[in-house]
């Protein structure tokens, strides 16, 4: 294996087993979701600074005014996503909102359909029923032990608008390839925090030090440290091995939340896990069945 690729690998590896343990410090941190996500934006545009300073991305040639509008943008849709998402882990457990929220390559098939007038072809549409059949087996599922009732189906909902809000996320960032994938990251951390200052009540401030520890991590590690192995890997491997090693990070969530709080699936729930899990791989890999008539199928 090329060294490259082999570093790659091992980066992308890392930044997902990193985004799987998200959940589990914004719970323990015990601090509500709008303080979470602001000194994740501080903490995490602190460290993205300095990353970008020590790679040169500091450089008023490499934004105009309207690609800057977009990466603040996009971070609108990025702090909106982090909100509803980590709202959606105590409604719903870490494990289901995870799950859900990985049918977000299919909104941005649609949304991608709908505005940049990309086809959407029959094998797009396949891959799209299967998850929808494993998002009705986690509702239908209707919660664990700890999660039941209307608050469940209310996680899940959080899980699918912080989905949706990605997706938006991704379409804008894909009309600005030529900004630094670092410096896209500093803008929409940087925007997040401006964003959330009016609305903080600084509860957090009183916080206990494990508290503050979840806080630091999330920003430090979760935001910093992760964006720049993402990325690294990104830049290394080729798509289908990074689409391959994504899967990682909602698998690491379920574990995650079954050693930490002992939420453990059942199996409706479990079905309906694999059956996302196994449409969004589908769609990123361009899995699909072949006849004699037909050589390759359509991406």
């Amino acid at each position: 294996m090329d060294k490259s690729i082999r570093r790659g690998s091992w980066e992308m590896v890392a930044a997902m087993l990193i985004s799987g343990t998200i959940g589990w410090f914004v719970l323990v941190s015990g601090v509500p979701v709008v303080e979470v996500v602001f000194w994740r934006c501080v903490i995490g545009a602190v460290t993205l600074l300095v990353v970008c300073w020590l790679m040169g991305y500091l450089r008023l040639d490499l934004l105009s005014y309207p690609k800057l509008g977009l990466a603040m943008l996009s971070g609108v849709a990025i702090v909106g996503n982090w909100l509803l998402l980590f709202e959606s882990y105590a409604r719903a457990s870490i494990s289901i909102s995870t799950a859900v929220y990985n049918v977000q390559p299919f909104m941005l098939v649609m949304l991608a359909a709908v505005f940049l007038g990309e086809k959407i072809t029959v094998q797009k549409l396949a891959w799209l029923s299967v998850a929808f059949v494993g998002m009705l087996a986690i509702v239908t599922a209707h919660g664990d032990q700890q999660n039941t009732g209307d608050d469940y189906l209310v996680g899940v909902a959080l899980a699918l608008g912080a989905a949706f809000l990605y997706a938006i996320a991704a379409l804008i960032i894909k009309r600005l390839k030529d900004v630094p994938p670092h410096l896209m990251a500093l803008i929409q951390v940087t925007t997040g925090a401006l964003l959330l200052a009016p609305l903080m009540q600084w509860q957090s401030l009183s916080a206990s030090i494990d508290a503050w520890a979840a806080l630091l991590t999330l920003g430090a590690v979760h935001t910093g440290l992760m964006y720049v192995l993402l990325y690294g890997a990104i830049q290394k491997l080729p798509t289908a091995i990074t689409g391959a090693l994504s899967f990682i990070y909602p698998i690491a969530a379920i574990f995650v939340d079954w050693i930490a709080f002992g939420h453990r699936l059942g199996w409706l729930q479990w079905l309906g896990v694999a059956a996302i899990l196994l449409a969004a791989a589908g769609l990123q890999r361009g899995w699909w069945w072949r006849t004699k008539a037909v050589v390759s199928a359509t991406p």
